[in-house]
């Protein structure tokens, strides 16, 4: 028997020593005085471990084996619903032999009260298996988890003042369907016309006189758009401002829509149509649906124009899935490629002894490393702000409960959270695409068969650096998020910039001055990118009256018009960043586990490099492009002008 948990000694060292597990447990078990509550974290990291021994086996053993037989025989589109083949059928119905839809959930609510953190790592573990499995298993527990959460931040759940217990919640039924396996949840958000920029949404929510919410629109490239209960973003209000990057999105709300009804003779009656299940490159075990709401009746979530911000929770969470899901398809890629390298001879030694092969698996293996401690480290930052989030919602009055003390914890939560996300999903998709091609060019042209599975995990991971917000919309988050911070505490940066320059000559652990030299370059770099920000931004001041000065340099920020330069140079600042956040994390690692030191070592070495190298394009390079597109904008703004006078 196979065991993808026990042969991972990096994965295995942060269930035993890499997790405050202390802190999680405390977050979990809200009822502790329920009769299930485990009342110590030895007790119950005994039994997150026995969880994920058992995914462990399951994925090993159920389905790796069979992950080419899935990925042939695919989903397909019959009768308007999506049709499982015998195989993937068998194997999501063993997944709900073992409880796990459910996992996450509150015991009051049928689950395992098992937390996030677990979910994430069967999340890397089940993605080494078949991520096309992985995605569509996310889609049970996660939707549930969200139904939740939803309904406790809106205020419809009810809760034990005494005990934190739950007492009810808005959407119970729907959550219960899920944790059975009965039904399944996902969301829908693009459009034929809207992918990434979603203030060009045209669904609309509308609502009659009687108080009944209704959603009409088109939604595609939904994951698991087969399923029974979906968020679905729509329209309620009207566009504002055109000229204005974020108009439309206040104009969003969320709903919870059920798309289907099974009825007592087994029949199947649809209110939302499933149009069509596509055809695509690669993860054939899961459904992407294209989907066609005509009046479905709807629940809103919240209050309406609040979509985006219930639409950023569900992101969140779902980045941070694809991140352990793409870290388990580098696991996969690696140990394929190194398996492979180790048994073919070539001029009189196998290929993995050879220089350049050997460099090639040494780089995947430290980046699968890194990806891991990027994913790790915003996952339980994620998790504990949430509960913290929903203590202090809740407990208020209770004696153990400090409500301001949880409000400043979870400030920094979600800022830690919030600075590694769009790292850990823009680095963890672009390896596993890296990873996947060296994993067929190491096997050579065995690689192009498909008897090998090495053109399977390229296509797979494909289509990592596009869902879930692309590549490049993460490069601009964590850009925007990095320069706007430093604009509104500039002293902060000064500090950040004088205690990085003192630790990189003063103290005297010769890794952590490097961690240090590491971070004065991505300071550099930053530097550099808010320096031309704000020069542009003057240069625009010249024709506006000095009384206006103010209001432009503080507040009316465009981000199309006065972000250019930083905008042509965000990719390259965020691969700066995560080079910068996984030497911090490994650091930190290291101080407390010496084990860790070579790891940091080995990062560094590689890491080095590659951000001077990045340093010297954003300082030298772009000017010529800029200047090109300026041109160009300046033509198409004057043919607007003169069809406009024309008219």
């Amino acid at each position: 028997m196979g065991n993808f948990l026990k042969d991972n000694d990096d994965l295995n060292w942060y269930l035993d020593k890499g997790i405050d597990w202390d802190a999680i447990v405390q977050a979990t078990e809200l009822n502790r005085s329920a009769p299930e509550a485990f009342k110590t974290t030895a007790e119950a990291l005994a039994f997150y471990k026995d969880i994920a021994n058992m995914v462990g086996e399951f994925s090993a053993d159920e389905i790796a084996p069979h992950a080419a037989e899935i990925d042939r025989e695919g989903v397909h589109h019959e009768g308007g619903e999506a049709v499982f083949p015998p195989r993937l059928a068998a194997v999501f119905k063993a997944i709900g032999g073992l409880d796990l839809h459910g996992m996450c959930l509150p015991r009051e609510l049928g689950g395992l009260n098992a937390p996030m953190m677990l979910y994430f790592i069967n999340a890397e573990i089940m993605g080494r298996a078949d991520v096309s499995v992985m995605a569509h298993h996310s889609f049970h527990g996660g939707m549930a988890m969200a139904m939740l959460i939803f309904s406790a931040l809106e205020g419809t759940s009810k809760f034990d003042p005494a005990t934190g217990a739950i007492l009810d919640t808005r959407w119970k039924k729907q959550i219960q369907d899920i944790a059975s396996g009965k039904a399944w949840g996902c969301m829908d958000i693009t459009e034929p016309d809207a992918g990434s920029d979603m203030a060009r949404l045209r669904s609309v929510g509308e609502q009659d006189d009687k108080g009944n919410w209704f959603v009409t629109g088109q939604k595609i490239f939904i994951t698991s758009g087969h399923g029974k209960y979906h968020f679905v973003i729509a329209r309620t209000e009207k566009v504002g401002d055109a000229e204005d990057p974020m108009a439309g999105l206040n104009g969003l709300s969320m709903f919870l829509v059920p798309t289907y009804e099974d009825l007592p003779d087994g029949t199947r009656k649809r209110v939302v149509s499933l149009d069509r299940v596509e055809e695509k490159l690669g993860h054939h075990g899961s459904v992407t649906g294209a989907l066609t709401f005509e009046r479905a009746p709807a629940e809103l979530v919240g209050k309406r124009g609040e979509g985006f911000k219930w639409m950023l929770l569900l992101m969140n969470n779902a980045r941070l899935g694809v991140g352990f899901e793409c870290v388990g398809l580098c696991e996969t890629a690696l140990r394929m490629a190194r398996a492979y390298a180790a048994e073919r001879p070539s001029m009189g030694k196998t290929i993995d002894k050879h220089e350049m092969i050997a460099d090639m698996l040494d780089e995947m293996e430290t980046d699968i490393v890194g990806i891991r401690a990027l994913c790790m480290h915003g996952a339980w930052h994620e998790e504990v702000g949430q509960k913290k989030g929903l203590v202090a919602r809740f407990g208020e009055g209770r004696p153990d409960v400090d409500v301001k003390k949880l409000e400043r914890e979870i400030v920094e939560h979600k800022a830690a959270a919030r600075r590694v996300t769009p790292l850990l999903k823009y680095l963890g998709a672009e390896k596993a695409v890296e990873m996947a091609r060296r994993c067929l060019q190491i096997h050579g042209g065995n690689g192009y068969m498909k008897e090998y599975g090495a053109e399977k995990l390229l296509r797979d991971a494909l289509v990592m650096p596009i869902y879930e917000g692309t590549s490049q919309i993460q490069a601009l988050m964590a850009m925007k998020d990095t320069l706007m911070s430093i604009m509104k505490n500039p002293q902060d940066f000064a500090l950040r910039v004088a205690q990085a320059r003192w630790r990189s000559v003063t103290v005297r652990d010769g890794l952590e001055r490097r961690v240090a030299r590491l971070q004065m370059m991505s300071l550099s770099a930053q530097r550099v990118l808010i320096t031309r920000t704000a020069t542009d931004k003057m240069k625009g001041l010249r024709d506006k009256p000095l009384a206006q000065w103010r209001e432009e340099l503080f507040k009316n920020w465009n981000p199309k018009r006065d972000f250019a330069y930083a905008m042509l140079h965000a990719e390259k600042l965020i691969r700066i960043l995560c080079d910068e956040a996984i030497a911090e994390l490994l650091l930190k690692q290291a101080r407390k586990d010496p084990a860790r030191r070579d790891l940091l070592e080995r990062h560094l070495e590689r890491a080095e490099t590659r951000v001077r190298f990045l340093l010297d394009q954003i300082n030298h390079t772009g000017e010529r492009l800029l200047e090109e597109l300026a041109a160009s904008g300046a033509k198409s703004d004057a043919a607007d002008a003169a069809t406009k006078a024309a008219g």
